[in-house]
């Protein structure tokens, strides 16, 4: 099980490996698209890769199911969902259309989230002529059943030692996408929480994002909520 909140920050995740060398290889894995979304009764989604650098490149492909507990993210092993291939070499400027698909034959009674991590390995014979980066890209999947509920999302914040944490709890049928969330209190103290993707609330699920630095203010009382979500604009009351 990999316990880690900060992949909620990003759609696609990019964490490098260095071993000491004064320069560095780039990487040459594009992904597209950014999120795979599979309505029932359809059973497999696509992700495209293509290999835009001028060697050789090796990718491993896992799946994780993806859930939320007391507001983190856990990624655990699975076997109903699985990518294919789980290895490939690609040429350069190749591009491979590389497939999600659910296996389990049990009926899907609510929205199914999962990490599909694709690992770009490095090239060993750039051992000593750069430093080797092992790229790891995050990609959600989503599979839904044939009917679902909109999102529905309560916010509750807290306060220790100057850091805020602000949680949003999904009570909906469908997962929201969480960018650009700010938060004020009632006499304009404001706290931010990046200016680009914060996470995702997971249907049924509850999230806890951390404002950057430390905040001044919200003593107590309602607060204001701001952000955008996949479905639009969001705008609510956060209480303590």
């Amino acid at each position: 099980m990999i316990r880690n909140g900060s992949y909620a920050v990003a759609c696609i995740l990019a964490a490098g490996f260095a071993f000491a060398s004064p320069c560095a290889v780039a990487a040459s894995l594009e992904i597209a698209p950014v999120l795979v979304d599979v309505p029932a009764p359809g059973a497999a989604g696509i992700v495209n890769l293509r290999n835009a650098g001028t060697t050789p490149l090796n990718a491993q492909v896992r799946v994780f199911r993806w859930t939320q507990t007391h507001g983190v993210d856990l990624y655990d092993a699975t076997g109903a969902v699985v990518a294919s291939p789980p290895l490939l070499t690609m040429p350069p400027g190749s591009t491979y259309a590389l497939r999600v698909v659910r296996v389990s034959t049990a009926p899907i009674d609510g929205e199914e989230s999962y990490r599909v991590v694709i690992d770009e390995l490095p090239d060993p014979t750039h051992a000593t002529s750069g430093v080797r980066l092992a790229l790891r890209y995050l990609v959600p999947a989503f599979f839904e059943p044939a009917t679902f509920g909109p999102p529905k999302l309560t916010w509750t914040y807290s306060k220790s030692g100057g850091a805020l944490k602000l949680t949003a709890r999904n009570d909906g049928g469908r997962r929201v996408r969480i960018s650009a969330l700010v938060l004020r209190d009632a006499r304009g103290h404001v706290a931010r929480f990046g200016g680009g993707l914060a996470g995702y609330a997971l249907a049924h699920s509850s999230v806890t994002f951390v404002a950057r630095g430390k905040v001044t203010g919200f003593a107590g009382g309602a607060a204001t909520v701001d952000a955008m979500g996949d479905l639009g604009k969001l705008h609510a009351v956060a209480r303590p």
